[in-house]
């Protein structure tokens, strides 16, 4: 008995002691799921334009709500597209190399690209049904073609050979498909009308849109020069940036006190200084990514707070 517990202490021992060859160990793929990818965070850009624009289809006394559900269906079917083949282009580009925010699907391996850029044309295919019956019900035409630019735009944001994004005309993108496009569509295939109140709202929601965007593009300039983007942020540097940043939170608030001085209740939308200014502030002081997540995060508020409050406003 005494042998077999030292035949079976020495075993013990030389499997412990490193005499057993050891199994390899395979670096295992970050765990990003599906519902990360998406990019939730960002749905605020694409809820607040419609929210107004169906604010002016009511003060037009004209609104639909099953209109306006549709296309609040367009846009945020559209925002996530784009968010997964933004994940597709940036990850088998390798531009996702250089990140030092959260890892994305693509980029670190999660999931494999074919995977998610056939989520990215399944809400793009969404988004069109949803187009579609907007044109259908409306008989607006001219609403598909709308509809087609803005996938083809989604697209060439990170896609293709020369992505308009990685040369700095990404906020002008932001400004004309989820401030203008997003507002005034919303209304017209409502109202059948354009309205004066709606382009000066769809503005304030559009800079407020590309100030998200700029923000983010400001805590990325350093990875964005290491993998060739030449954001508006990176062609500007970072003071410039800062100034164009503040000065896209700051001209919507403007923009909607002149609205104030003809629709009194959307003097209530000034109460988004409250997101704006803490924001504003946060940006001039910020030293690390996570403050201009923060930044990013309060700016995302603040437009959703704007498009709703306005839009109650203008509907009262």
């Amino acid at each position: 008995m005494a042998n077999k517990k030292k035949t079976k202490k020495r075993s013990s021992a030389s499997h412990h002691s490193g005499h057993h060859p050891k199994k390899s160990r395979v670096p295992r793929a970050p765990k990003v799921s599906w519902l990360v990818g998406a990019r939730l965070r960002t749905l605020p850009l694409a809820i607040a334009p419609v929210a107004l624009g169906a604010g002016v289809a009511s003060h037009a006394h004209h609104f639909s709500l099953l209109l306006s559900l549709l296309c609040l269906a367009v846009a945020v079917f559209l925002q996530v597209g784009v968010n997964y083949a933004n994940d597709y282009s940036d990850g088998v580009r390798g531009t996702d190399a250089y990140r030092v925010g959260p890892a994305r699907l693509t980029g670190s391996g999660a999931k494999k690209p074919k995977a998610v850029l056939t989520v990215a044309l399944v809400f793009f295919g969404l988004a069109a049904v949803a187009g579609i019956l907007v044109t259908l019900i409306s008989q607006q035409w001219w609403f598909l073609v709308v509809g087609a630019v803005a996938i083809v735009a989604a697209w060439f944001y990170t896609g293709g050979k020369r992505p308009y994004g990685y040369a700095g005309f990404g906020e002008l993108a932001v400004f004309v498909f989820f401030g203008v496009v997003a507002t005034q569509g919303t209304a017209f295939v409502q109202t059948h009308g354009w309205s004066n109140s709606g382009f000066v709202g769809a503005a304030g929601v559009g800079l407020l849109a590309c100030a998200v965007l700029m923000i983010n593009n400001i805590r990325d300039i350093a990875t964005d020069v290491a993998a060739g983007k030449k954001t508006l942020a990176v062609r500007l540097g970072q003071r410039a940036s800062i100034i164009v940043f503040c000065s896209m939170i700051a001209i919507p608030m403007g923009l909607a006190g002149m609205l104030g001085l003809f629709f009194a209740p959307t003097l209530y939308t000034q109460f988004v200084w409250l997101a704006v200014l803490p924001a504003g502030l946060i940006a001039v002081m910020a030293k690390t990514p996570g403050e201009y997540i923060t930044v990013l995060k309060i700016t995302s508020f603040a437009t959703l707070a704007y498009g709703v409050l306005l839009g109650i406003g203008l509907a009262l």
